[in-house]
């Protein structure tokens, strides 16, 4: 088997599992509106439940679900019949995940949802399986071909799977108006949790501030500034503060060339440059700092220079 041979493979494998994921559309009914309608009203989690590799694409969907507005965990089937089930209250709605709808594991937790007057969501391939029949709504899964040539490993049904899931977490984060702010609370340690939730004062350099006076030289200037590390100098003035950049030495050296190192800071510096308080969010200030075209911002609280905040 040569290396086109590989490729081909792995287009088919593609091909056969776009195909399973766009036949989720024309499976899909009005079963698929009241899932959504039960999940947006229900007061409990949306405890997400499956067994071997639908347990593994199941944890993936409780964590879609969790972050974009809607409480869920995952439950093994197995631990839930051994005592996890004392988590789940009457509010849950239970999402249950089996391609076959017959994975005894999770089929035999069916009584207990029953006394529990859990709501009992089946996302099955099989409309007619035993999960299917006793879950109050049933989502269609099923798929008519596995991109495994033997038919055994669980692959275009798993991505189905996945598919109804990252649907159903769209729909729902859409119906309650998730706000990007909203997601950011949930992810405070990714980019947009650090643009949208995070202040200039959590970011800013404080210490070993560049400072310098207005009759400084060039070359103590620049010794300065790459010991500060912030690609600046800030001049205190009569008039207010100035910033000298690494920009501004180049234009410097272009335009008097060696006579440069003769001149003084004051006569190199921008006055009053744009600065920000440091209550500031990182992304009005990464905007702001992208509408001027700068890379670093003074931070000023009542007039006086506090940091220094960079990209």
């Amino acid at each position: 088997m040569n290396k086109t041979d590989y490729q081909s493979i792995a287009r088919q494998v593609f091909a056969t599992e776009a195909k399973a994921v766009a036949d989720l559309s024309e499976q899909l009914d009005e079963q698929f509106v009241s899932v959504v309608e039960a999940m947006l009203v229900g007061r409990g989690k949306v405890v997400v439940c499956g067994m071997g590799k639908s347990g593994i694409i199941g944890k993936k969907i409780a964590a879609t679900f969790a972050s974009t507005g809607t409480p869920s965990f995952f439950m093994h089937p197995g631990e839930a019949y051994h005592g996890d089930l004392g988590m789940v209250t009457p509010d849950d709605v239970f999402l249950a995940l089996s391609n076959s709808g017959e994975t005894q594991e999770v089929v035999k937790l069916v009584p207990f949802l029953r006394d529990n007057q859990n709501t009992l969501i089946a996302m099955t391939g099989n409309p007619h399986s035993s999960l299917a029949k006793a879950a109050h709504w049933h989502l269609n899964i099923a798929v008519h071909q596995e991109a495994c040539p033997l038919q055994l490993a669980p692959t275009s049904s798993t991505t189905a799977t996945l598919a109804m899931g990252d649907a159903l977490a769209v729909t729902l984060m859409q119906a309650r108006g998730f706000a990007p702010e909203e997601f950011a609370r949930f992810h405070p340690g990714g980019s947009l949790g650090r643009r949208l939730l995070r202040r200039v004062a959590d970011e800013m350099q404080t210490s070993n501030l560049p400072l310098t006076e207005p009759h400084e030289d060039v070359l103590s200037l620049i010794n300065r500034m790459s010991r500060g590390g912030l690609g600046l100098a800030i001049v205190s003035t009569e008039q207010g503060m100035g910033v000298i950049t690494d920009g501004d030495i180049r234009r410097a050296l272009e335009q008097y060339g060696e006579k440069v190192f003769s001149h003084r800071a004051q006569e190199l510096m921008t006055l009053h440059p744009t600065s920000v308080p440091p209550d500031t969010r990182v992304e009005d200030a990464l905007a702001l700092m992208e509408q001027r075209q700068i890379t670093r911002l003074l931070v000023v609280s009542d007039g006086q220079l506090v940091g220094v905040f960079k990209k």
